[in-house]
């Protein structure tokens, strides 16, 4: 049965600056695969409404890796987890500004550290980080942001005041799908320190993965949870299995399937940054152009925590053919 019916009309209802309903969204999820290329290119109608033409490029250093305390499936930086991920304590701040000068030549318009292990409360690192904040902000136009862990309110606001902008904090999944990724903490401590951030004056930058076994239902509700968190960026990844983790042979989402619900996500948060991170180059392949055409407008560049990107000047030619450009430094 076609669906197109409801994707003028549900699409139409966020156009006039509606939100759609959960029902809605699982109304979406029934378009069948001859169907998505026209979902995507109403997602595409509603980013064109509410974002422009505009693509948000950003990119990270891994500033601390390996050793991580918590036990998530998918990552490879765990302690609990045998894998070849690098090893190392924190970059100092001059090798941290380094990487980020590089960022800002290579176009982008943000840059986060991201740090392995559970948070900053009581860390040892945190004033370290914090200098590098400051030199960031003071020798480039860069937006910064943090993917530390854990925060305290006091971390939050120490945060703010060196000057950061946004912090991310996934929540990965579902509520209801959350144990079954992670055992060490939990969904509502990630919850948490959103809420530790946001009170600071933080911008939240909050995304998950598809493809660790989760359901399109566990999807829509980590969209749903997100527009409630108030999240005005959120990295949608796709799982690329790691050797040595638990889910080192978990069969890959199809290509259309992720499209599909790129373009769902649009639908449910028509106002935020939608940006595709980790998984994309090895998951779709040659269809990394359409993530840009089912309602996303927002790229991680430059490579991943523990794997590699393609080259930045490809990811602009891409965002040109398109017709799209990329945000300007501000």
């Amino acid at each position: 049965m076609s669906v197109i019916p409801q994707i003028i009309e549900i699409g139409n209802k966020v156009l006039d600056g509606g939100a759609i309903t959960r029902a809605e969204a699982v109304a979406l999820v029934a378009a069948p695969e001859d169907e998505v290329l026209f979902l995507m290119a109403m997602a595409n109608k509603i980013r064109q409404r509410f974002m422009g033409k505009e693509v948000e490029l950003c990119s990270i250093v891994n500033g601390r890796s390996g050793h991580c305390s918590e036990n998530c499936v998918f990552c490879a930086q765990s302690a609990h987890h045998k894998t070849d991920a690098p090893v190392y304590g924190l970059k100092n701040k001059q090798e941290i500004l380094a990487a980020a000068k590089a960022a800002e030549a290579s176009g982008v318009h943000c840059f986060s550290i991201v740090t392995s292990g559970r948070g900053m409360n009581a860390d040892h690192d945190f004033a370290e980080i914090l200098a590098a904040i400051r030199e960031i902000k003071a020798k480039t136009k860069l937006h910064v942001s943090a993917s530390l862990g854990t925060l305290s309110k006091e971390n939050a606001l120490a945060l703010k005041a060196a000057g950061l902008e946004r912090y991310h904090h996934n929540i990965e999944t579902s509520a209801s799908f959350y144990a079954k990724i992670c055992t060490t903490h939990t969904y509502e401590d990630r919850v948490q320190t959103i809420a530790a951030a946001r009170a600071a004056g933080l911008k939240i930058c909050s995304g998950g993965i598809f493809g660790l076994g989760e359901s399109m239902d566990d999807r829509i509700d980590m969209a749903f949870a997100l527009r409630e968190l108030g999240a005005s960026s959120v990295p949608l990844n796709i799982l690329n299995p790691v050797p040595g983790t638990p889910l080192e042979k978990q069969p890959p989402v199809a290509p259309w399937e992720i499209l599909k619900t790129f373009a769902l996500f649009r639908f449910i948060l028509p106002q935020a940054v939608l940006r595709t991170a980790g998984g994309r180059e090895a998951k779709l392949r040659d269809l990394q152009a359409l993530a840009l055409v089912s309602g996303l407008n927002g790229m991680l560049i430059g490579g991943y925590l523990t794997t590699g990107g393609r080259k930045a000047e490809d990811d602009r030619t891409m965002i040109r053919d398109l017709g799209f450009v990329p945000r300007m430094q501000q």
